[in-house]
């Protein structure tokens, strides 16, 4: 159900008091940031906002005028200052003489580098000629929903006009370039009283001679679209009425759990792939609606939406009544088969004689009725970015067939922008992806030192990590601490105990519904005991194996199943330690139980070498800093036995080893690190020490 017209319209998030004093290119960064932060106003990385503003020349100490503009793939909700390019007005005026027409538009980037101001290292935009020409100081050009519905309908020009009359024009669908600024320049000298311009198929450009007036112009112009939608549609039922009812919120995520390893392994030819799940009211509403598959097929109408989310979206055949999962996995091979199909059939339709070889071909959209929308990409920010411009594209949708019929962009626009050799170049600067990119682990133990660190290690080289562990406490401590160096799409955390069968399976699924799937188990969960054989309890000797034997099992049956659907192979590493292969005295049930995970470990390489599984275990030894076992009775027992106290008992252990070095958590990481990445590709089965040398733990 649509919300009240007031809910709807946006905030006037202008604080005079914030931006009093500031100068210019400090109020265009607040504008533009303002703007940002409402997704309803521009999604990630979408839209651009400029200023004009009298600058000292450095070479002739003179006043001259400088277009500040976003510079090319920033966001303006996050960026700085750095973010902006800036040009010389006269040398962006003077390229009107070198444009040779539309069709060689595209050259006149290559001009935009001899425009730069200060030598200003942040590239130029291709948006730039559409802030330079329109002759006014400041200009917002945004791709707020409301607006977009309005310029995807099929009567967009009359509905324009109807809602704004003679102060927002309209112009008619032109790929962003050198030419629409032309268009832009020349809409402004023919119309001076306007405000600013509706772009059919794409956006909203408004202007103003001060920050501030620019700023609320904007906010208003999306306000007023914003009542005209929710009056016209209060009493249109969405997408025309419900179809489906949703399932129960679990029951959403169960399905999701079992679709997305296995949709995951077909878009992963070419390089790991990356999930994100969404089931908000916007989602659901329109995946269980009559008009969804129709109004799916016509894809998206904006360009930012369209570059996100694909030519058009793939429909899983879910049926939330029969909850036919088995039936849609069965059949997903032959569905992603048809789409990949499809999309090569629209490449060769409409490719050019110089266009950019085919690219991946699968969806990166995943509708299903009474679940949601599962969007994959290279990395998790990217398939999360994805959903939120899908989801404007459904909001973009609603308004549109409510009022009018909405209009997908044509065919052959969409691939020209998919495949604009602009856009290419764009994607072949694109830095080389890390060692892990597109990798997603668990650690357990994720809160301890070595877990701790192993996950830091992971993440360094771009892979995404679900943390598990016991302690609450430390789990939320450890993961706001990496969140905070890595951000907040890239690792979530579980409680699990990994003796619990339960807990383990739904920790596995919760792992494939925020991230797709794994690639890679740490097991790395551990208790220790100290007490001579003759004082040591049934309970004792149970819980170790319970925890080290038992739990490493658990743990790593669940993830072969995933890993048997994704059939992308993965690296499972077991975190065993010295004494599984080296005995040590009062510690018999602690020594069995990691000997039990080591060949448990070994047993795990044979099974699982077929479909690629590799399986290898890490030995440490004496991993005192950061450790949970080091922290309660373990401590106080092996002191005891070794016959010293707390403090010399690291110092103890540096001694008897080999090399005389202390061994830290990072060093434990690093070998983790090692199994996990294509270095160790052709390793399944193996042990690797980290204990600074002992002879009784070699291996042969």
């Amino acid at each position: 159900m649509l919300k009240s017209v007031e809910n709807q319209l946006l905030e006037n998030r202008w604080d005079e008091s914030v931006a009093a004093g500031m100068s210019e290119s400090d109020l265009l960064l607040y504008r533009s940031n303002i703007l940002g932060s409402d997704k309803r106003v521009t999604n990630y990385g979408g839209g651009n906002t400029s200023a004009k503003i009298i600058e000292t020349d450095p070479l002739s100490g003179k006043d001259v005028e400088v277009l500040w503009v976003k510079g090319s793939g920033g966001d303006i909700g996050s960026m700085k200052l750095d973010g902006f390019a800036t040009l010389y007005m006269d040398k962006l005026t003077a390229l009107k003489g070198l444009y040779r027409g539309v069709e060689f538009e595209d050259e006149m980037v290559g001009y935009l580098p001899h425009c730069t101001f200060k030598l200003n290292p942040r590239a130029a935009s291709i948006d730039t000629p559409l802030h330079a020409y329109v002759p006014r100081k400041h200009v917002d050009h945004v791709h707020a929903d409301a607006i977009i519905a309005i310029a995807a309908s099929r009567n967009s020009r009359a509905l324009t006009q109807e809602i704004f009359g003679t102060r927002i024009g309209w112009l008619p669908w032109k790929r962003p370039g050198y030419e629409l600024g032309i268009w832009l320049e020349k809409f402004c000298l023919e119309n001076p009283d306007a405000d600013g311009v509706v772009l059919e198929n794409h956006g909203l450009f408004t202007w103003a001679d001060t920050a501030k007036n620019c700023y609320d112009c904007t906010i208003d112009v999306i306000n007023v679209a914003t009542g005209w939608l929710a009056k016209r549609t209060a009493d249109v039922p969405a997408f025309g009425g419900e179809k489906h009812e949703c399932l129960a919120p679990s029951e959403r995520r169960a399905v999701a759990a079992r679709l997305m390893p296995a949709i995951r392994g077909f878009v992963s030819d070419n390089q790991h792939m990356v999930g994100h799940f969404s089931d908000s009211d916007a989602v659901l509403e329109f995946v269980n609606a009559k008009d969804m598959e129709p109004l799916a097929a016509l894809g998206t109408s904006c360009p930012d939406h369209f570059l996100r989310t694909k030519i058009r979206p793939l429909v899983v055949g879910f049926d939330p009544v029969k909850k036919n999962i088995d039936a849609v996995l069965a059949g997903l091979p032959a569905q992603v088969a048809a789409y990949r199909d499809d999309y090569a059939a629209y490449y060769e339709r409409c490719k050019h004689d110089n266009s950019p070889k085919l690219r991946d071909p699968n969806a990166v959209v995943y509708l299903i009725p009474g679940v949601g929308m599962i969007t994959f990409a290279k990395d998790r920010a990217t398939a999360r970015i994805s959903a939120e411009f899908y989801v404007n594209a459904i909001n973009v949708m609603r308004g549109a067939s409510a009022v009018s019929e909405y209009c997908g962009l044509p065919e052959q626009e969409a691939f020209d922008i998919e495949y604009w050799l602009l856009e290419e170049a764009k994607l072949q600067r694109m830095p080389k992806p890390k060692s892990l990119a597109g990798r997603v682990a668990m650690v357990t133990g994720g809160a301890g030192g070595i877990g701790s660190a192993t996950a830091e290690r992971y993440l360094a080289e771009g892979a995404c990590v679900m943390l598990a562990d016991i302690n609450a406490d430390s789990l939320a401590s450890t993961e706001n601490a990496l969140k905070q160096r890595f951000g907040k799409d890239v690792l979530r955390s579980t409680l699990m105990d990994v003796t619990d069968e339960a807990a383990v399976a739904c920790a596995i699924a919760e792992t494939a519904v925020e991230f797709g799937g794994i690639d890679i188990l740490v097991s790395n969960a551990g208790i220790a005991s100290s007490a001579p054989v003759e004082e040591t309890s049934l309970e004792l000797w149970n819980r170790n194996m319970d925890v080290l034997s038992t739990g490493y099992f658990l743990v790593s049956r669940e993830t072969f199943k995933v890993m048997r659907v994704q059939d992308m192979g993965g690296s499972i590493v077991f975190v065993a330690s010295k004494n599984g292969l080296a005995a040590s005295p009062n510690a018999s049930a602690y020594c069995t139980a990691k000997a039990s995970e080591i060949h448990l470990a070994r047993c795990l390489a044979l099974e699982g070498a077929e479909a690629g599984i590799r399986v290898n275990v890490v030995n440490p030894d004496a991993v005192l800093r950061g450790s949970k076992i080091w922290e309660g009775d373990w401590l106080d027992q092996r002191a005891s036995t070794y016959g010293t106290d707390k403090e010399g008992l690291e110092e103890m252990y540096r001694n008897r080893s080999m090399l005389k070095r202390a061994v830290l958590p990072e060093d434990i990481a690093e070998a983790c690190y090692f199994f996990a990445a294509e270095t160790s590709s052709k390793s399944t089965g193996n042990i690797l020490n980290v204990d600074a040398g002992n002879v009784q733990a070699f291996t042969r």
